[in-house]
């Protein structure tokens, strides 16, 4: 029985001493590197993001600008047209034919720069002036102006379409 308490000491005495050892790092002097540092940090600030919609005002589209303090996905921006008009927008007699159960989106690019809309309501109940509203806003945020879309919904499909502006 002594044997094995003889070894156990042994084996954390080498222990020890590999630890106090260490890993061949000599000890230096604190390094200089300058002052910390120093002055007022402002927080990164994006410019503002421009978007266009399509709203309508006496029947008939009319374009509008908003801005955005972050960067909007396609299909966020045509939720804004289910969420209608801002109060603004409202007092200059601006509307939305785009209903709200219409939202939430989804915008597909197609291999050829088609787009592909898919909403949460039947495509071919949607009135004229709602899918061109969809189409327009959709094809703003295309590089492309003469972009095709296709508005999908319920197994319902309307276009390809440009938009008419």
């Amino acid at each position: 029985m002594r044997t094995g308490l003889a070894r156990r000491v042994l084996a954390a005495g080498l222990v020890s001493l590999v630890a106090v050892t260490g890993c061949g790092v000599q000890p230096s002097d604190a390094i200089s590197a300058g002052d910390p540092p120093s002055g007022h940090v402002s927080p990164a600030i994006a410019p503002p993001t421009m978007i266009t919609l399509f709203l309508v005002k006496n029947g008939r589209l009319s374009a509008v600008t908003r801005t955005s303090d972050r960067p909007l996905f396609k299909a966020d921006r045509l939720a804004l047209l289910a969420a209608g008009p801002t109060k603004r927008e409202q007092t200059q007699g601006l509307t939305t034919d785009v209903p709200p159960e219409a939202s939430p989106f989804s915008v597909t690019v197609m291999p050829d720069g088609h787009l592909a809309v898919g909403l949460s309501t039947p495509a071919r109940e949607l009135s004229t002036l709602a899918i061109e509203q969809i189409v327009c806003t959709a094809a703003a945020t295309m590089q492309e102006s003469s972009a095709r879309i296709t508005v999908v919904g319920a197994g319902q499909s309307v276009g390809p379409r440009n938009c008419p502006q």
